[in-house]
């Protein structure tokens, strides 16, 4: 009987989730940086081994929100949790690798889990089987320093699987696939085995521009920028797309386009080398800037932006957050 069930990818920000979703995909589908909360939305992003099949979902990383744009980062990784069959709690290996100057508070911590990490632990139901993926192991030069930190999250909760891994290898990831397929529900698969994910081109294209925005800016500009697809054309051999990207200040629109228009012509370059990977045609993309203050804020134009409803959540003890 073939297995098939929803899995959801829980943890911080910036712990691998999506690297891991694109590791088993064997394909770059959700966007990684190494600005904290890349991922503001859910991506169900599907794997298939012989008659079996996971749908994984990649979440935002939880965090204790300032906005109404976090609250529903933060509602939309609880939400998929609550509809997932098996959990994967994805952590790292930060309490063993800390920088030097923060050498006190490690050895006061020992190889015991961080604080959030116990935080984000409980809050997930009880009934649903969890996996814990251990990233990052290949920062760790003895493995034997690996053994009580996990002993310690075992102390916190009955594991199905522990799994230290770097999600970067494939061999690893694999053994994350395999033993995730082995605590699947029975079932037929929901997707065709061709298909990857449900989300339109629309969604990667508004995607694929904001990577470009977190890998070629700083500071407080990456979080400030949100994207709209506004125009999409499609034809046999061009895709024509008109991308607004809002800001919330002025100088922050000013930083965007660059003296003589070089940075968003940079941020647009690398997003159509991108979008045209996924399309397999040609690509005419325009991006345009707008300062848009309240966006972040407001629940009309958070909807427009695709960013959907919050939901409830009690966020104290959640690792701090800009969104």
């Amino acid at each position: 009987m073939p297995r098939f069930g929803r899995v959801a990818l829980i943890g911080r920000s910036n712990v691998g989730k999506s690297t891991l979703l694109n590791t088993a995909l064997d394909e770059p589908l959700a966007i990684v940086s190494p600005q904290p909360q890349t991922t503001r939305s859910s991506l169900l992003g599907l794997v298939n081994r012989g008659e079996d099949q996971i749908a994984f979902l990649d979440t935002p990383g939880l965090h204790h929100p300032r906005t109404e744009l976090g609250r529903r980062m933060n509602a939309a990784a609880m939400e998929s949790l609550r509809q997932a069959d098996v959990a994967l709690f994805v952590t790292d290996v930060s309490v063993l690798v800390t920088p030097p100057m923060k050498a006190s508070r490690a050895k006061s911590q020992g190889a015991v889990p961080m604080a959030e990490d116990i935080e984000l632990l409980a809050r997930c139901p009880p009934e649903v089987p969890i996996l814990l993926v251990l990233n990052k192991v290949d920062l760790v030069g003895n493995k034997q320093r690996l053994l009580p930190l996990l002993e310690a999250w075992q102390s916190h909760r009955t594991f199905a699987a522990l799994l230290p891994v770097s999600c970067k290898l494939p061999t690893d990831v694999e053994r994350i696939v395999e033993a995730t397929i082995a605590v699947l529900p029975e079932g037929e698969p929901a997707y065709a085995k061709d298909e990857l994910t449900d989300r339109p081109t629309r969604y990667f294209v508004a995607e694929y521009v904001r990577e470009q925005v977190l890998l070629l800016t700083r500071k407080e500009v990456p979080h400030a920028v949100a994207i709209s697809v506004d125009e999409y054309h499609e034809s046999e051999k061009l895709i024509s797309i008109a991308v607004t990207l809002h800001v919330e200040k002025d100088g922050q629109r000013r930083i965007l386009i660059g003296r003589g228009g070089s940075g968003v012509r940079n941020i647009g370059t690398q997003a159509r080398l991108r979008i045209t990977e996924l399309v397999k045609k040609k690509v005419h993309l325009e991006l345009f800037v707008k300062t848009n203050p309240r966006w972040k804020s407001v629940p009309r134009q958070l909807a427009e932006l695709g960013y959907e409803g919050a939901i409830n959540e009690v966020t104290t003890g959640l690792p701090k957050g800009t969104q």
